[in-house]
């Protein structure tokens, strides 16, 4: 079995990803979807955790030398904390925006400003928010190596974001194995697949077309 794979079969295991493409379910967007992704689970699952902490742990490594591991608040931070932990490196994580109060800091925890940075995220959608903290971090002079999550939607979308802001990302798994593996499991059935997959490709208007 491929690390891919083992890491769906844990989501779905422990219900930290949902597919109902009967019943769909709706984002905070407004956005209908038959899917709901929901990583941050895993922190309950100390096994299904210890898998996915391994991948990452394994993955990283693709990014090659970094100094930093780097969350994305909210759901990327508990990720990012457990990685550098496997790693024995030090870790910070990166607020949507700069606090209101206090120190008013975007980026907690201590930086020189010169560090490789690897950015750590649960989930890539559109992308935004991890490119978002990727540019608060190289604009303190860091060189982020890269970003990297848990699951990806597979939108195009996300894909040209990232090619855009010249920034590398891979994730543990993504989409196109989640239909392969719950197909396999009978978690869905063959005739769910088709709309499965119109949802991926126009996921606004994915209501009217299945």
């Amino acid at each position: 079995m491929t690390r891919a794979s083992e890491v769906v079969q844990q989501l779905l295991q422990i219900k930290a990803i949902k597919l109902s493409p009967q019943n769909p379910f709706t984002w905070a967007s407004g956005i209908k979807s038959p899917i709901y992704c929901d990583n941050r689970i895993l922190l309950s699952y100390p096994s299904s955790r210890k898998i996915v902490v391994e991948a990452l742990k394994a993955q990283s490594a693709d990014f090659g030398d970094f100094d930093v591991v780097a969350g994305v608040a909210t759901a990327g931070i508990a990720h990012g904390a457990l990685l550098a932990a496997a790693l024995d490196k030090p870790f910070i994580y990166v607020r949507s925006k700069a606090k209101e109060h206090g120190r008013q800091n975007m980026i907690e925890g201590h930086l020189r400003g010169n560090e490789k940075v690897l950015v750590i995220e649960d989930l890539i959608s559109t992308g935004g928010s991890c490119l978002n903290a990727v540019e608060a971090l190289e604009t303190v002079g860091c060189k982020v190596v890269g970003a990297m999550a848990i699951f990806s939607y597979g939108f195009a979308r996300a894909d040209k974001a990232f090619a855009d802001a010249e920034c590398n990302y891979s994730t543990l798994t993504n989409y196109d194995i989640l239909l392969e593996e719950a197909i396999k499991i009978g978690y869905i059935k063959p005739e769910d697949l088709e709309t499965l997959k119109k949802w991926r490709e126009d996921p606004q208007n994915w209501l009217q077309i299945r």
